[in-house]
């Protein structure tokens, strides 16, 4: 029995905080398709990665078929599904935030833990169930002020709801495949090749979808912001993120990751004025605790 390496956790709860500041960074890209801003996010962010791909080709070059595989899924999944699900998922119920494609994005963990049993072969004890439990259902108290999810988000609800399902289930089994390629190479190797894959799988997505004619149909400003967003909330935040995922079980960097409601109301509160209800602010109490227990489980 080994205890969890105790930076690995606090690297994941950093990333996840610069990731609840994606919202604010994307404002000015609602017009845009969202396979074009997954296509240029990461096509940017590969253009200045691709020395360290280069100055790294050895230790590239260990890669097996099956490494190879599980990167080629991380960049369908994570780079491309996974966003473009959840973006048009929320278009199709206005934005709502306290809706039931949020709801359905909080069962992320459940996949993220499942995958990690099956595919990694992490065990799951009793305590850390308990504690992931508490961590899910404070993560709910976080999101959802007053206990109230809107339901009635109309005629698209169901639809998004599957969105949000397939998006929370790709992002999920992510985690765990990417667990596979950083046991063999360094966290910097491995976010500049999800980088290199991400924005192939994009740009198919763009041509099937008939999209091609609008990747160029960007003004200053939306540059602006995939610039920024590129550099902060997407690569940066991936670099921290796989940092810590090399330190951490992907069962504990799934609970860890419930910090992104937690910051996401205090962004409310702090940039739109908007009041946080006693629910919420005992949710953020408990969903702490329950993280650092979590944490602190022998594997």
């Amino acid at each position: 029995m080994k205890t969890i390496d105790s930076y690995g956790p606090l690297f994941i709860i950093i990333a996840a905080l610069l990731r609840s500041l994606d919202g604010l960074l994307r404002t000015s890209l609602s017009a845009m398709q969202p396979a074009v801003v997954v296509f240029w996010e990461h096509a940017l962010g590969l253009l200045f990665l691709l020395p360290v791909l280069y100055k790294r080709k050895n230790e590239v070059k260990t890669l097996t078929i099956k490494e190879w595989g599980a990167i080629l899924i991380v960049g369908l999944f994570s780079g491309a599904l996974g966003t473009i699900f959840y973006t048009k998922a929320l278009g199709m119920i206005n934005y709502i935030q306290f809706s039931v494609v949020v709801l359905l994005q909080q069962l992320q963990p459940i996949w993220a833990i499942l995958t990690a049993a099956i595919l990694l072969k992490e065990k799951i004890t009793k305590q850390f169930v308990r504690w992931a439990i508490l961590a899910i259902g404070a993560s709910y108290l976080v999101t959802f002020k007053d206990l109230t999810v809107n339901l009635e988000t109309g005629t698209g609800t169901a639809v998004a709801a599957l969105l949000a399902l397939l998006a929370g289930m790709v992002w999920a089994a992510s985690t765990s495949f990417s667990k596979i390629v950083l046991k063999k190479i360094s966290f910097v190797t491995a976010t500049a090749l999800r980088f290199a894959a991400a924005p192939f799988f994009a740009l198919l997505i763009i041509i099937f979808l008939g999209q091609r004619e609008s990747m160029l149909v960007i003004n200053t400003k939306q540059w602006l912001s995939l610039l920024t967003i590129t550099f902060s909330t997407v690569m940066v935040a991936l670099l921290i993120y796989y940092y810590g995922l090399k330190k951490t079980p992907a069962k504990v960097s799934a609970i860890c990751e419930l910090v992104w409601p937690a910051s996401a109301i205090f962004i409310d509160y702090f940039y739109f004025n908007k009041t946080l209800s006693a629910t919420q602010l005992v949710g953020v109490v408990v969903l702490i605790f329950a993280m650092y227990k979590v944490s602190r489980i022998k594997s």
